[in-house]
């Protein structure tokens, strides 16, 4: 199997909790990552198969070599205008997905990265997705759903992260349907048609309950992070529509979780982490 978990060693739980402007907490992690070859190329393994399986690549890339195939269909650019931004929010969505799966216990399913069709693009409906459940057979109401916002900020702007990744997540209620169907139909695409009666699982939740959790993660370099921006986010105060001024309560803040993941040059990390998933293809 393609995937690893060996790099979330490398996110520790630093204990500090913040408050938001409406009381919520923040947790706040930091991601101590090392120069260590083995970790990073099995990260870079593991990274790589989000945007295309190791099995099937050498279908798909016709003539070219692998690594140009990664590097100028598969990959965000690294020069582009929009390039370097896309990175930034895909390495923040897997991560996050990681922090879920091997952290947290959830299942998460890989398929949103790969289904791109332009590279410097962000993929529509809900960032990550995940799915735990109470036992083994059958269904239970204490089976969850978790769905997560995720937002980057590896450069200069002054913008609250978090606050947007909050606003953003107001939003997943609504798209929690299409987003399912789409992790579904991907699945059943691959064959996985076990996995893909998993998810069938979540798709009726009057009929068959369960638990919903959403939240907000912010991942920041050490050198964006500020302790008193994050603070001033606020879950009480949600723009109604991207264009209204009416500001209005997060629909589910009651059981949303707030996340800040920091590290040292996290966009040369980003930069790295993509030569090699190219270079070691």
């Amino acid at each position: 199997m393609p995937w690893t978990s060996e790099h979330t060693k490398w996110l520790v739980d630093t204990g500090e909790r913040l408050k938001t402007a409406d009381g919520k907490e923040v947790e706040v992690w930091e991601f101590q990552h090392q120069d260590d070859d083995d970790v990073l190329s099995a990260w870079a393994k593991h990274f790589r198969n989000h945007y295309c399986l190791d099995a099937e690549i050498d279908f798909f890339r016709a003539k070219r070599t692998r690594q140009d195939y990664l590097n100028s269909i598969k990959f965000p650019c690294s020069t582009s205008k929009l390039g370097p931004g896309i990175r930034a929010g895909d390495f923040g969505e897997i991560l996050v997905a990681d922090y879920l799966q091997w952290l947290l216990g959830f299942w998460v399913p890989r398929v949103r990265w790969g289904s791109k069709v332009i590279r410097d693009e962000s993929p529509k409906g809900s960032d990550v997705i995940g799915f735990r459940f109470h036992k083994k057979d059958g269904t239970s109401p204490k089976d969850v759903l978790v769905v997560f916002e995720a937002k980057t900020k590896f450069s200069g702007s002054g913008k609250n992260r978090l606050q947007d990744a909050i606003n953003d997540s107001a939003k997943d209620h609504l798209r929690i349907d299409e987003s399912l169907n789409f992790i579904k139909q991907k699945l059943f695409e691959r064959k996985e048609i076990e996995q893909a009666q998993l998810v069938e699982r979540f798709q009726s939740p009057v009929d068959v309950p369960y638990k919903e959790t959403y939240g907000a993660a912010a991942i920041i370099s050490d050198e964006h992070f500020d302790a008193k921006i994050i603070a001033g986010a606020d879950c009480g105060k949600i723009p109604k529509s991207a264009k209204s001024k009416e500001l209005i309560p997060h629909p589910n803040s009651k059981s949303l979780v707030l996340v800040v993941i920091k590290g040292p040059d996290m966009m040369t990390l980003v930069h790295e982490l993509y030569r090699r998933a190219a270079d070691e293809a």
